[in-house]
């Protein structure tokens, strides 16, 4: 144990699937522990599926799954659950990400699993909670967009809600888990027994937005800027985000438009003025930013101290000279893939490196034979499973 690996020496069995629990438990990996990735013969997690498909791998399962092994089970048949039995001896976290009720029927939910590993914690993910009218709904991330309130929030400026792209919800869902996760094996070094362990994705859209939630209930619905002007803004060789609520800085932007007479107009001097009065102040401040480029507006607010930003692309945004300079983006090979992959570093951590345990996610079952073995199974045992078809190897 050390603080680049804290969590050696856990053992983490992860039967989930999808991004929201493998995220949570690569990163219980990434600091150190083992996790052992079950997933079913063939595609395995269905994540491998999402997207475009490289051989055994997705986007999703490339950042889902580094530093993990995986190994291939039939969960469907008996000799199958025997092989995660033997996994679950000795481990610490167990994680399942299934529809409610359907870890029952395959015989591992919380009271099976604790009446033989008192100690393991039990991590459940799903769309709506274990129990409640929506409990059983099929749920993926745009669908906890809606039902929180996220899309509606998320109006351009054509008025239409719009799904933010970048699965916040099963992302952040993750990082709740892994900090619920994080504090219990905390807690359980002075506990006798684990503890049950539930985290929705409803549950982390709703802590994701919880100012703004508060924020609309306390202001009738809608809540207000914060100042004006903000916000994005056409320039003349493509889009900018910039920041000037407070009097100072609409002062230095008046400057920096080269309208410093703007700045004393009696319906823009204070900020109270400038938001009753916000479609004015829009139709001269909008025209006068989109007719200079980024280079000249960057020089500019740069040299002003105002708070901007180009709106790059991803493209734009890994070629950037700071995120090259910093180490943010590591270029890891993968297996199914032709090139390097842009893998960001995990704040706090020290980055992946290209070939090792935590810069690589393993193909479906590629450690299916070594984690056997050294979980006692003979070598003839494991030629017998994978002939049978309970086990399949990558």
């Amino acid at each position: 144990m050390s603080y680049d690996a804290p969590f050696a020496g856990l053992k983490v069995v992860d039967l989930s699937q999808g991004i929201a629990g493998p995220y949570c438990a690569m990163l219980l990996a990434q600091y150190g522990a083992e996790v052992i990735k079950v997933e079913g013969i063939g595609d395995g997690d269905w994540a491998r599926t999402l997207g475009t498909r490289y051989g055994s791998h997705s986007a999703y399962s490339i950042i889902g799954n580094l530093g993990k092994k995986s190994i291939a089970v039939d969960l469907k048949t008996d000799a199958g659950k025997q092989v995660v039995w033997r996994l679950l001896e000795g481990a610490d976290v167990f994680l399942e990400g299934f529809r409610p009720g359907v870890i029952q029927r395959l015989g591992f939910d919380y009271k099976s699993v604790a009446a033989r590993e008192p100690r393991l914690l039990y991590l459940s993910i799903s769309g709506f909670g274990q129990a409640g009218p929506l409990s059983s709904r099929p749920a993926m991330d745009p669908v906890l967009q809606a039902y929180t309130g996220l899309m509606n929030e998320n109006r351009g400026e054509d008025g239409i809600p719009h799904r933010v792209p970048v699965i916040v919800v099963d992302m952040s869902t993750a990082l709740y888990a892994f900090q619920a996760l994080s504090a219990a094996l905390y807690a359980r070094r002075d506990e006798t027994r684990g503890r049950y362990l539930d985290v929705s994705l409803m549950q982390a859209a709703t802590a994701l937005q919880s100012i703004r939630l508060m924020a609309c209930h306390l202001e009738g619905g809608v809540m207000k800027p914060g100042g004006a002007p903000g916000g994005v803004f056409k320039i003349a060789d493509g889009w900018m985000s910039l920041l000037a609520f407070t009097d100072r800085d609409w002062r230095i932007l008046c400057t920096a438009m080269q309208m410093p007479a703007l700045a004393d107009d009696p319906r823009f001097t204070a900020r109270a003025q400038r938001l009753a009065n916000d479609v004015a102040l829009y139709a001269i401040v909008r025209p006068a930013i989109a007719a200079e480029p980024w280079a000249v507006w960057t020089k500019r607010l740069t040299e002003a101290g105002l708070m901007h930003e180009r709106l790059n692309s991803y493209a734009e945004f890994l070629d950037q000279p700071h995120v090259r300079e910093t180490g943010l983006i590591q270029w890891l090979s993968q297996a199914g893939l032709n090139q390097a992959v842009p893998v960001p570093a995990l704040p706090g951590m020290l980055p992946q490196a290209e070939g090792t345990p935590r810069g690589t996610a393993p193909v479906t079952g590629q450690h299916t034979a070594e984690i056997l073995a050294a979980h006692g199974y003979a070598a003839a045992d494991i030629d017998s499973m994978v002939g049978q078809g309970t086990v399949a190897t990558g």
